[in-house]
């Protein structure tokens, strides 16, 4: 495969796991605010759900053999990417708003921005400053003015800082683990990202699984965790990883603006909220943005 047709396929993945998790965030805080299910029982079935369905399709490729000093550095991803950012971030929607929640997965951008022109010396151009910076600007847009009158649930400090921490965790996998990105499939890099991350929780909340009441769950609310867990994670975290080979960590970052976008949609087809003109203006910026930071170049642009 070219390298052109590569990163096209890096975009579309990019952009069709953003949409996903987009959609889950409304749908997740749907699910927990139902109060069968708590933050900790969710973060267990998307993980230990995911490990499962992850070493279910590897059954289908072909066996990659993955260098055993390598166990550690995929350990360390899964811990940065899988247990501690879902933690932290489940909970934070728990605890917050959808538009608080978004504001902080606006921010990941910005980490990784940082962290990459800190330790990976990846030059921070004028073109890259200035399409995270209009994209932020764009989600900030639609957050504070396209959102109004939507039910949006109450702030809450502590959710805020914990959704903030979650990216702050990603952005942490995005810069450091870039070699067992590029170097495994997508099927091995997320079936042992998960099951780290399941190893890592087993001992600390598996026993929340079992205060749900499962057999008094409304049918709407199985649909949700059926969501979150086939497209919210099986799906989207297999194909994302077709972006993190071909594309710099900051262009993976800039594509957490579509999860705002996705979210308003989201609420305009449910009937809780309205297209307006700060959406379009904020649409603008967001894909902008990407273009901006997609075609800047280390030098000097």
């Amino acid at each position: 495969m070219s390298t052109s047709k590569q990163q096209r396929t890096g975009h579309l993945a990019l952009f069709g796991s953003n949409v996903m998790w987009g959609v889950m965030a409304p749908i997740s805080k749907f699910v927990l605010a139902g109060g069968i299910v708590t933050s900790a029982a969710l973060t267990d079935i998307r993980i230990f759900g995911g490990t499962l369905l992850f070493w279910l399709a590897s059954l289908f490729f072909k066996a990659e053999k993955v260098d055993r000093k390598d166990y550690i550095r995929l350990f360390g991803a899964g811990f940065f990417s899988t247990a501690f950012n879902q933690i932290c971030f489940i909970k934070g929607v728990s605890l917050t708003s959808p538009v608080d929640a978004s504001i902080c997965t606006s921010t990941l951008p910005i980490w990784t921005m940082i962290m990459a022109a800190i330790f990976l010396k990846e030059p921070i151009t004028g073109k890259k400053a200035g399409g995270v910076l209009l994209g932020l600007g764009g989600a900030l847009l639609l957050i504070f003015f396209g959102n109004r009158g939507a039910a949006s649930g109450n702030s809450n400090i502590w959710g805020d800082l914990l959704c903030l921490l979650s990216q702050i965790s990603y952005g942490v996998y995005l810069v450091f683990f870039q070699d067992v990105i590029r170097k495994y499939s997508p099927v091995t890099l997320m079936k042992w990202k998960y099951t780290f991350g399941a190893l890592i929780l087993l001992p600390l909340s598996f026993s929340s699984l079992f205060r749900v009441g499962w057999a008094s769950m409304p049918s709407m609310q199985w649909a949700g965790l059926a969501y979150i867990l086939l497209f919210g994670t099986f799906l989207s975290y297999l194909i994302v990883p077709l972006g993190q080979k071909h594309l710099r960590p900051t262009v993976v970052a800039m594509y957490n603006y579509l999860q705002p976008i996705t979210a308003a949609t989201v609420a305009i087809l449910w009937g809780l909220d309205s297209f307006n003109v700060f959406k379009l203006i904020a649409v603008v910026m967001i894909f902008s943005g990407v273009m901006l930071v997609n075609r800047s170049r280390a030098a000097g642009n």
